[in-house]
């Protein structure tokens, strides 16, 4: 085997190598980022803040009902302190597709001290088309067992 050819092969391998390294990770990273952005949903829910969160969740913003919804439940599940996931079971470990799905959060805060479980309606994109994470909606409280499906 000539030199360029082993040379050829050996950049075209890691090239191959780094590619796909690249691709997995988009696709595991996205766990964190939908949690993230649940608990900016969160926060914004406890101050009362329909406004904020319906900023952060725009297939919602655009629907009447689910807007309304979301002003009422905000009022409802209003409370001081800081909001403190106890609990956070994302859509999917790994999107490698386009998915939705739907994520379980639990939560509380320091003055409330009964948690609330909450089904969160989730987009991910596959990392081959850009890997980002969009909230569609969130839930009224579910039961404290309750599971989320999608």
């Amino acid at each position: 085997m000539a030199r360029r050819t082993k040379v050829t092969a050996i950049v075209f391998g890691a090239f191959l190598f780094l590619g796909i390294s690249f691709l997995l990770a988009r696709a595991l990273v996205g766990a964190g980022s939908e949690r993230s952005k649940v608990l900016v949903i969160l926060e914004a829910q406890a101050r009362g803040d329909a406004a904020a969160m319906l900023a952060e969740m725009p297939p919602c913003r655009s629907d009447p009902t689910c807007a309304r919804v979301t002003a009422e439940r905000a009022a409802l599940l209003k409370r001081p302190g800081e909001v403190e996931i106890l609990n956070f079971e994302p859509s999917t470990q790994a999107a490698f597709t386009n998915q939705q799905g739907s994520a379980r959060v639990v939560w509380r805060t320091p003055e409330r001290e009964f948690p609330v479980v909450q089904c969160v309606i989730v987009r991910r994109k596959g990392p081959l088309s850009g890997g980002g994470v969009t909230i569609a909606s969130i839930s009224n409280p579910v039961g404290l067992e309750a599971k989320c499906g999608a």
